[in-house]
């Protein structure tokens, strides 16, 4: 009974911080002036302005931020520099909610193991609740795909400059001929 009579009131509060923030988006909406139309240039106008000597504003500068303050200050919701427990497991209360099968906030050993289980029964092919060798192999975890690689594509490999073979001299190419003596 409890949990109706909390559940209306939290219903009817949101409704009405819904009803006061679209008011006062309203409002502040309502009084802003309408935009300025810029008065068309004659299509035979002239640029007096040279476009190379104009420059636009900086870019911002980035902060260098190590991973490790990147993790804390995704962690740290309420940005006091501290950590609660709450914070801390927040990250993780989706992944309770998705194994709470009945929704009671207290995880049993049978809704915690449903993944096993569910895989178990898959891979047990004839329905006698015992796995043979062929049908344990089934359950084998798939390996993990290789990330594909993002960097640019390698340049084609060189070929290898070779040293130019010396020319024959005169004694050699005596001597590789047959039957004539070398000089």
């Amino acid at each position: 009974m409890n949990r109706i009579v909390l559940g209306a009131v939290a219903a009817l509060l949101f409704v009405s911080a819904g009803l006061f923030w679209w008011q006062g988006r309203a409002e502040s909406e309502h009084g802003l002036p309408p935009p300025v139309l810029a008065a068309a240039a004659p299509s035979d106008a002239v640029l007096l302005v040279d476009p190379a000597s104009l420059r636009g504003p900086a870019p911002p500068e980035v902060s260098a931020v190590s991973r490790e303050q990147r993790r804390f200050d995704r962690l740290d919701r309420d940005r006091d520099a501290r950590i609660t427990a709450n914070e801390m497991l927040a990250p993780r209360a989706d992944a309770f909610r998705k194994l709470d099968a009945d929704r009671n906030n207290l995880l049993t050993f049978e809704e915690w193991s449903v993944r096993t289980a569910n895989r178990f029964k898959g891979a047990d092919a004839n329905g006698d609740a015992v796995l043979m060798r062929d049908e344990f192999a089934t359950t084998k975890p798939k390996a993990a795909k290789p990330p594909e690689c993002r960097c640019a594509p390698r340049p084609k490999a060189r070929a290898r400059a070779r040293a130019p073979e010396p020319e024959p001299t005169v004694e050699d190419e005596s001597a590789g001929d047959e039957g004539e003596p070398a000089v």
